[in-house]
């Protein structure tokens, strides 16, 4: 049985219980087709403006050349998307549609990007739905006309697959075409055999059949489901005989890549949330994918770090749930930094079971039952505990010392443990990931580059929740059974496992406002973008539009810039410069309410946009992280993940220069990676307090202060401000110790 994604339960969750509610109220949105893209483009002075302020400013820290570094999102999600429909709607505090046209209104005028990609699911695109965004994204590039082109729109979708239990987990995966012109891009996206809307089992199909359509100027969501019905394509044919209009599908990433390359158009595939423990099953690791069947580094070349769904940097050395060698799962002890959520179950359960006055013995043997069945249980085992308060929890299961983490964030899928693996099976061909990195809004609310203002966390963020009382049952997995049903957990089978959302509570205080794609470019064209991804010169952001440069400086083959490849036999030497990102003045430019109007500037900017001053933000310190690769297999990665290996003060201005020399590196005789966070002075973000813990003397968790997504539980103004320090991840630059022969 294929498992379903967080958005597919959703899906179906809502068919079955709630669209009599919904149409009841009047609550259940529209669908509203492409929508209307706005013809004015940024004038031309402010462009220049911005382009000269660049330049100034790369002289005060001695950069001579005369690339660009733009600013792009190439991770955004329209209403095409069943998950960001699903949350448009007012029951889930949505305040309605947002199709393309929009994301490329908010990319021009509101976050001001330079480029950014369409990627809504494939698994929910129909023949209809990809020609519009096809005409939407080739319309965006025009409104500039025969002019310096402000905001250029690159076209894609995302592959979407979950697995466990048993099911092979691979994950989530953004495809971008260079190009638009229909001989040049695949005919159709490709999709992951999940369920959602585009293919939905009959029966939920048909439980929308007796919806009636409300308004004929627009679609409603019961045409959103029927018009998802569509024909598998044949399997076994090129994917160039297929007809148009059959849902190609991808079982895994070698299959993905398998029909790219038949296609054999320009493209990259970037993995995302890889260590995003909402969707990703404890058991899965990274190094399944290492290997030829499963990767190829011609599409593959780039990981994105951080989102609008947090931190898939860091690499730690604990885990939620351990395997003997059997398969079986272990629910480890608590540690330093960590309290694996399995072990908090068992606390949850003692407690209530004393409560109930029972003996200690049996409430003893209740919470070891508790914690093995939520162990068994996996992403869903937070169902295995009846009549849950998601504060009972406490910060179980999430890291504590990281930057804005991924919720229930998975190690054996981080930046650090990808980059640090090596494969050992002498029949591959591929060694090892060589990953650039990238950042992302991940938005679901058609904003690319969201992350401009901390701001709106309802609806700059995924955080989404009931508007109605009545709307908490389609979250509940059940309201207990038996006499000790509040104090005994439930063991679930793998087929009889509830599917997501897991802990819909919890997860609303890790979602963020979103990053940013970086590009070190020659010049503002498609052209010259798409080499900057190919070359891996990019870097990632987690918001703010800091400007970094990164540069190996003895290599044989000159000054190499980050995302480079090479061999060394001797010390390599390195420089960082780097500069704040500007500081931001309230309310939009005037040319940006112009174009868009007042009523429609308050409907998608919300009436903040990226509306830099002339000050930069102060850069507090550069952090160097050194990666040596396994040399031989299972060698432990703790030794091998050096975060960080140096660490630099900066002087308290806007810029900072640093240079340092691996002086270890000619000893060691070893492969290693380099790559550097420039990080800001402290500054409020949304949700960067997490679940906001009290602690006690001894540093742990007694009690959270939840963020919530619905607006019955948190007012919709309340922000969760709290200080963190903003960065950016400049991309690897990867050092092979050359032996002479």
């Amino acid at each position: 049985m294929i498992r379903k994604s967080i958005y597919s339960f959703l899906v179906i969750v809502l068919i079955y219980f709630g669209f009599a509610y919904l149409v009841a109220i009047g609550s259940i949105g529209n669908y509203e087709g492409p929508g209307k893209i706005s013809i004015s483009s940024t004038p031309e002075e402010v462009l220049n403006k911005r382009t000269q302020q660049q330049l100034d400013d790369k002289n005060k820290v001695g950069i001579d050349d005369t690339k660009l570094i733009l600013f792009g999102d190439l991770h955004v999600h329209t209403t095409y998307s069943s998950d960001a429909f699903l949350f448009s709607l007012p029951l889930m505090a949505g305040e309605g549609t947002h199709p393309p046209a929009d994301a490329c209104d908010f990319a021009r005028y509101c976050s001001s990007l330079d480029f950014w990609s369409n990627t809504d699911h494939a698994e929910d695109l129909t023949p209809k739905d990809w020609q519009e965004i096809k005409d939407t994204v080739r319309q965006c590039n025009q409104v500039s006309g025969e002019g310096q082109q402000d905001t250029i729109a690159f076209l894609g979708w995302e592959w979407t697959q979950q697995g466990g239990y048993g099911i092979p987990h691979y994950g989530h995966k953004n495809i971008i075409l260079k190009d638009l012109e229909e001989n040049q891009i695949p005919a159709r996206p490709i999709a992951s055999p999940q369920v959602g809307f585009a293919n939905m089992p009959f029966p939920a199909r048909f439980g929308l059949s007796s919806l009636r359509p409300f308004d004929g100027r627009v679609q409603d969501l019961m045409t959103y489901a029927r018009d998802g019905q569509t024909t598998p394509c044949e399997q076994g044919v090129s994917v160039q005989d297929l007809p148009k209009d059959c849902r190609e599908y991808a079982d895994n990433p070698g299959e993905l890549f398998d029909k790219l390359n038949e296609w054999g158009h320009e493209a990259v595939v970037i993995p995302h949330g890889t260590a995003w423990g909402a969707y990703t099953p404890p058991e899965s690791d990274w190094q399944k994918q290492l290997t030829d069947e499963f990767y190829d580094p011609n599409y593959q070349t780039l990981i994105e770090v951080y989102s609008g769904h947090g931190n898939s940097e860091l690499y730690r050395n604990w885990r939620s749930v351990l395997y003997d060698e059997d398969g079986e799962a272990i629910c480890p002890s608590p540690s330093d930094n960590y309290l694996p959520a399995c072990w908090q179950a068992g606390v949850i359960i003692q407690e209530r079971c004393l409560e109930e006055g029972e003996s200690e013995r049996v409430c003893t043997q209740r919470a070891k039952e508790a914690r093995r069945n939520y162990a068994d249980a996996g992403n869903a085992g937070q169902a295995t505990v009846f009549k849950e308060d998601p504060t009972e929890w406490l910060n179980s299961n999430q890291c504590q010392d990281c930057f804005l983490p991924a919720f229930n964030m998975k190690p054996k899928g981080s930046a650090q443990y990808i980059l640090a693996l090596r494969n050992f099976d002498p029949n591959d061909t591929v060694e090892r990931f060589k990953f650039g990195f990238i950042g992302s809004s991940d938005t679901h609310s058609a904003r690319p580059g969201n992350g401009y203002k901390d701001i709106n966390r309802i609806d700059f963020t995924d955080a989404a929740g009931p508007t109605e009382p009545a709307g908490f049952s389609l979250f509940g997995f059940n309201e207990g059974e038996g006499v000790y049903a509040k104090s005994t957990a439930k063991n679930y089978t793998p087929e009889s496992m509830p599917p997501g959302p897991p802990e819909a509570d919890r997860i609303m205080s890790y979602f963020y406002t979103g990053g940013l794609i970086a590009t070190h470019s020659v010049d503002k064209s498609r052209d010259s973008i798409w080499r900057s991804i190919k070359n891996k010169e990019v870097y990632a952001t987690s918001g703010p539009r800091i400007l970094l440069w990164f540069d190996l400086v003895n290599s044989e083959e000159g000054i190499l810039p980050m995302g480079s490849e090479t061999e060394l036999k001797k010390n390599p030497r390195f420089i960082v410069r780097a500069l704040g990102s500007l500081e931001q003045k309230p309310g939009c430019p005037d040319y940006a309410v112009n174009a868009l109007g007042k009523e429609r500037t308050k409907l998608l900017c919300k009436n903040e946009c990226y509306n830099p001053s002339d000050t930069r933000r102060t850069i507090d310190k550069i952090e160097i992280i050194k990666i040596i690769p396994q040399q031989y297999k299972n060698e432990k990665l703790d030794d091998l993940i050096l975060d960080p290996w140096k660490s630099f003060e900066c002087t308290g201005s806007e810029e900072c220069l640093i240079t340092f020399t691996d002086t270890s590196f000619e000893e060691q005789q070893r492969d290693a990676l380099y790559y550097v966070r420039a990080i800001e002075k402290e500054s409020k973000a949304v949700n960067a307090g997490n679940l906001r813990c009290e602690t006690d003397a001894f540093g742990q968790c007694k009690e959270v202060n939840l963020c919530y997504g619905s607006p019955l539980q948190n007012l919709r103004e309340e922000d969760c401000l709290e200080d963190t320090q903003e960065r950016a991840w400049s991309s690897p630059i990867f050092v092979d110790f050359r032996e002479d022969y």
